[in-house]
């Protein structure tokens, strides 16, 4: 069989903006078993399976036992996670965005920092009947129906991230990774070791790690859309990093191997890099 992949974005429903950037639906099929690598990102983990579960056999946190889950919520992270496949994958990718961990979870996302755990854990049985009501065949627009309509129940408008961390994040992440911390201090009124204590503590990390994460997951994007005669060093200096070595040691520590050796290693397509993670 020859390895086929599918995959459909689509924007939540209004009442998720913010909370939620996008939905991806993706099918994989006929590719030889193997490992995949789950990459630290500037959305939270949250994906329901769709057939077989989805079986991480090395956490972020290696103190955290392997498992498999059907619904797999998790906070945000600076490691890679093993994840293994059969060949054929099939779910729904739903993009969290940190700022949606309090609206649908009642929680901040820093409580769940590097770890995974199966959404029921935290969300109870909506988060059961979200992965049952997907499971059989259907169209990805229904698919994303039900998501709609089942995260607009989780949702609840009033608990949200203060406006000052809310504007902090935004503008990290939508800088490309390139904000000074010590400016958004300066903007908010704050010292910077207060902002990075009150950022941590929400987030589970600082404002330094994550304009870091942001500027490897723009790399990462990068080195899979741009030609073949585009350089390493190229997209290093496109993406705000003094030099290729920058973007090697980044790769080393975030991703566990150099950009070259996680294209020639990552056959199944990465959902992640299907995505559309504007906004």
């Amino acid at each position: 069989m020859e390895p086929t992949s599918e995959t459909v974005t689509a924007r939540p429903a209004s009442v998720l903006a913010g909370f939620v950037d996008h939905y991806i639906g993706y099918r994989m099929t006929g590719y030889a078993p193997g490992l995949h690598r789950g990459l630290p990102s500037r959305h939270q983990t949250f994906i329901v399976a769709i057939g077989p579960t989805i079986d991480v056999v090395a956490q972020t946190d290696r103190t955290q036992s392997p498992a498999d889950y059907r619904c797999v919520l998790s906070g945000l992270q600076a490691s890679a996670a093993a994840i293994a496949h059969t060949g054929h994958q099939e779910g729904v990718g739903i993009a969290l965005t940190p700022l949606g961990c309090r609206a649908l979870f009642g929680l901040p996302a820093g409580a769940l920092w590097n770890t995974t755990l199966e959404c029921a854990q935290i969300a109870g049985p909506v988060a059961d009947e979200l992965w049952e009501r997907l499971q059989g065949p259907a169209s990805w627009p229904a698919r994303f129906a039900v998501c709609d309509e089942v995260l607009t129940r989780l949702a609840n408008p009033q608990r949200l991230v203060t406006p000052e961390l809310t504007w902090a994040w935004r503008t990290v992440t939508g800088s490309g990774g390139q904000a000074s911390v010590s400016a958004l201090a300066d903007r908010i009124g704050w010292s910077r070791q207060h902002l990075t204590r009150r950022f941590t503590t929400e987030f589970g990390l600082g404002p330094k790690l994550a304009a870091r994460i942001t500027r490897f997951e723009r790399a990462r994007r990068m080195i899979v859309a741009t030609p073949s005669f585009v350089t390493l060093a190229q997209v290093a200096a496109s993406c705000g990093y003094y030099d290729q070595a920058h973007l090697n040691r980044d790769f080393a520590e975030l991703a566990g191997c150099s950009p070259t050796t996680w294209l020639a290693e990552e056959e199944i397509p990465s959902v992640q890099d299907d995505a559309d993670t504007s906004g």
